[in-house]
């Protein structure tokens, strides 16, 4: 021990004050350890680097899923923000129909299409008694007359649509405002239609006359009167009954309803806001 001490302690002393003497010795030495260091330094780096690693890919993971969910919300803000814009559009219209009609509205939104009791053509909205809704009631959208409610529940009501075969409305024609009734076909699409038939049967309807409500007693229901309904687009005969007919194309677009407004006497309590006849919201 002391024999090594003592070597120990003469190389240090050599090496301070004449480093010239062991550098030979020096690099003799790595060149014998220096692969060998380099050997084990490659063996060992995997295992040293391993939970390193493991840290790694797991951010890895929980960014790339983090990501991923980022890509689901934004293609779901793509596919949802045309509709938005156009929702957001129709009650703005809504708003400027309350105004035009000198009416008050509760706006509900069309939640389901199918035919209800006896009826082939009706709708269900998202509003119901808790809403002010009730049977009897006018709905119109931004383009003119839907339908009219028949029965309503606390959170939903059933629209019969002007276009059922069973629905009657009363209308005015025209600059003449003769009186007349219109009945549906049934159909929803772009073939939707409705048929006048005159009160007085010597009129001769025009083409292209624009017919609106004529109202009811009281001026709440079942239809409001003012509210448009359709333009005449043919006029024939029926000589059986020696009286003249006409074809209506109604203004509204029954395949695609969206935003209603069910039209409530003014004051009416109801848990969501009310577009005002002014246009306002309440």
């Amino acid at each position: 021990m002391a024999a090594l001490v003592l070597a120990s302690v003469s190389l240090m002393l050599l090496d301070r004050g004449a480093s010239g003497l062991v550098d030979p010795a020096r690099d003799a030495v790595a060149e014998v350890v220096g692969p060998a260091q380099s050997s084990v330094s490659a063996a060992v780096r995997p295992v040293v680097e391993l939970p390193e690693s493991f840290r790694t890919r797991g951010d890895l993971r929980a960014e790339l899923s983090a990501l991923q969910e980022e890509n689901a919300d934004l293609r779901t803000r793509v596919r949802t923000d045309d509709a938005d814009r156009h929702r957001l559009a129709e009650y703005d219209r809504l708003t400027t129909a309350a105004a035009d009609l000198g009416r008050a509205m509760v706006p509900a939104r069309v939640i389901g299409v199918g035919p209800s009791q006896s009826f082939s053509g009706t709708v269900t909205i998202d509003a119901g008694t808790e809403s002010g809704i009730r049977p009897d009631l006018t709905v119109v959208n931004a383009d003119g007359l839907v339908g009219r409610v028949i029965r309503a529940g606390a959170t939903t009501a059933t629209v019969l649509l002007v276009v059922d075969p069973d629905s009657t409305v009363g209308g005015r024609i025209g600059q003449s405002m003769d009186l007349g009734f219109l009945r549906g076909r049934g159909s929803l699409g772009s073939d939707a239609r409705l048929d006048l038939e005159l009160v007085d049967q010597t009129v001769v309807p025009h083409r292209e006359d624009t017919v609106v409500t004529w109202g009811s007693r009281g001026g709440n229901g079942p239809y409001v009167s003012g509210v448009p309904i359709g333009r005449v687009i043919e006029v024939y005969a029926s000589p059986r009954e020696t009286t003249q007919r006409a074809v209506i194309e109604p203004f509204v677009d029954f395949a695609r309803l969206d935003v209603v407004g069910v039209v409530v006497p003014s004051g009416t309590a109801s848990d969501r806001s009310i577009v005002e006849a002014d246009g306002s919201l309440r």
